[in-house]
């Protein structure tokens, strides 16, 4: 391998941008870049694919370049890439306040990355080009996927919504909409790879062909899914409230591989909140479609975003928040702490809120909502449950001799592996649960069965093949596969 340039791309932010990093490496790899191994002093070519929803996304940025100038000031050759949201946000700033930086590359033009760092190189000076508009799906350019059994499929990129805490609109551009028939071709694809589940992907995923004018198009989607043989589950993320109509949680109710899990965003109880963020649905409209998709399948785990602190919440709204909590009882819930950012409505509204105050909310919120998931996940114990084998998602599974995967639900189990039999990441295990946490499940005894899946096989092949050098680990937050990222936030404007 000498002489062979080495790459490293760190992730930031959504599943957008897991999923955009995943089309980095395989660009960089397409153009001769190995991935440089985990635990190296240093990669040749350092690649940040930033977020911009936080109010401390520029700081951490910046804090990470200034760490690496002296390591590139003492490795000629070596080359600073930034993209994504921020980049794409903060392009005329990046290089003046980092000028060790050679490339600042945006959201819509992911695919020029190997260019401009040749470009740098020859040139010897920084490449800074931010398209204005998409000039390719993310799904249509090369990938090094970091599963072999777990895919992302994007069916939409940019959002039509105009949330005033929210920049991401601003960044990624309106919703455009892939043809169904490309999206299926690609599940396809990847079918025929070993991947056994896949999740579709969007800004408002459930918007999907509002540019088409067909405004059944994503349950049509989701029923067509059902169609590919081999395909044993499917996700999406993130949906919105407006956009949730009866016909996809029909879909999702008769589709058998469409799993009984949504990740619905909240963000606020009050109406008046509601109002203020420009969300387009009120409190009733929201727990209506709780109400719904709990008839339709009771067994549904249903995940949510919520913003504590947002300018103008009073006690009474927030008490508000609290009270869909208590109704809908989510599996889980992500909760944040408003975060000011320059560029959004939201920043220069009357009424924010103080730090502390925000502070004492939101330790609230998550105390109940810590309470509700653990009562939650008790319901599941007795229940035989189907396990989708994970890498890296149990972070003590050595210590403890245990596998971790995922349930049809999303929700998180750990397990014995039955005597004799080796579960591979992909494969399927049948358990028992006996135990139940806030954040996990656990079956104590043996699994009772192994179902050997292809998906096993392609991460078995993936493995014995001669091992390019490994690095980051990318993939889902919490509710659902592949494997965490380490720095993947979820509700950064995803719904």
């Amino acid at each position: 391998m000498a002489g062979l340039r080495t790459y490293e791309v760190r992730t930031y932010g959504c599943q957008m941008n897991v999923h955009d990093s995943e089309r980095l490496s395989g660009l960089l790899e397409g153009a001769g870049y190995v991935r440089a191994p985990k635990g190296a002093d240093g990669a040749d070519v350092v690649v940040f694919n930033t977020c911009a929803v936080r109010e401390n996304a520029d700081n951490r940025l910046y804090g990470n370049l200034g760490q690496l100038a002296p390591q590139k000031a003492a490795r000629p050759g070596m080359q600073i890439a930034v993209g994504g949201c921020l980049a794409q946000k903060d392009r005329d700033t990046i290089v003046k306040r980092a000028p060790w930086v050679d490339v600042v590359f945006g959201t819509h033009n992911i695919g020029r990355l190997p260019v401009l760092l040749e470009r740098a190189r020859i040139a010897e000076e920084a490449q800074v080009e931010i398209a204005e508009s998409l000039e390719a799906f993310p799904s249509t350019l090369p990938s090094r996927r970091e599963s072999a059994y777990a895919a992302w499929v994007s069916v939409s990129v940019g959002c039509n919504n105009t949330c005033t805490f929210c920049i991401v609109p601003a960044l990624r551009g309106k919703e455009e909409d892939r043809r169904p028939g490309d999206i299926l071709a690609e599940v396809e694809a990847l079918v025929a790879e070993g991947v056994v589940e896949i999740t579709l992907l969007g800004q408002n995923v459930n918007a999907y062909g509002s540019g088409m004018g067909d405004r059944e198009a994503f349950s049509k989607l989701l029923r067509a899914t059902g169609q590919i043989e081999g395909l044993e589950r499917v996700r999406f993320t993130s949906p919105h409230p407006r956009d949730f109509t009866d016909d996809v949680i029909a879909a999702m109710a008769e589709t058998p591989n469409v799993m009984h899990q949504l990740h619905m965003p909240l963000q606020s109880g009050s109406d008046t909140v509601l109002k203020a963020m420009r969300r387009s649905y009120r409190q009733d409209r929201y727990l209506g479609i709780i109400e719904k998709v709990r008839a339709a399948m009771p067994d549904a785990a249903i995940s949510t975003d919520i913003i504590v602190g947002f300018p103008g919440e009073t006690e009474a709204d927030f008490e508000q928040t609290m009270h869909v909590v208590r109704e809908a009882r989510f599996a889980q819930a992500f909760t944040f702490q408003y975060s000011k950012r320059p560029g959004t409505p939201a920043a220069d509204m009357d009424g924010q809120i103080p730090k502390e105050v925000v502070q004492e909310r939101y330790m609230r919120l998550s105390a109940l909502q810590e309470e509700i998931s653990w009562q939650e996940n008790k319901t599941q114990i007795g229940r035989t449950l189907e396990v989708l084998v994970a890498e890296g998602e149990g972070r003590k599974d050595k210590a403890t001799h245990r596998l971790s995967g995922r349930a049809p639900d999303s929700r998180l189990v750990h397990f014995e592996k039955p005597a004799g039999t080796d579960p591979r990441p992909g494969d399927m295990a049948t358990v028992e649960i006996t135990y139940a946490a806030p954040h996990h499940l656990l079956a104590e005894r043996p699994a009772l069965s192994v179902r050997r899946t292809r998906a096993g096989d392609a991460w078995e092949q993936r493995n014995a093949a001669p091992k390019a050098p490994a690095g980051v680990m990318l993939g889902l937050p919490t509710i659902g596969a592949p494997a965490l990222s380490p720095v993947v936030e979820s509700g950064c404007g995803l719904g």
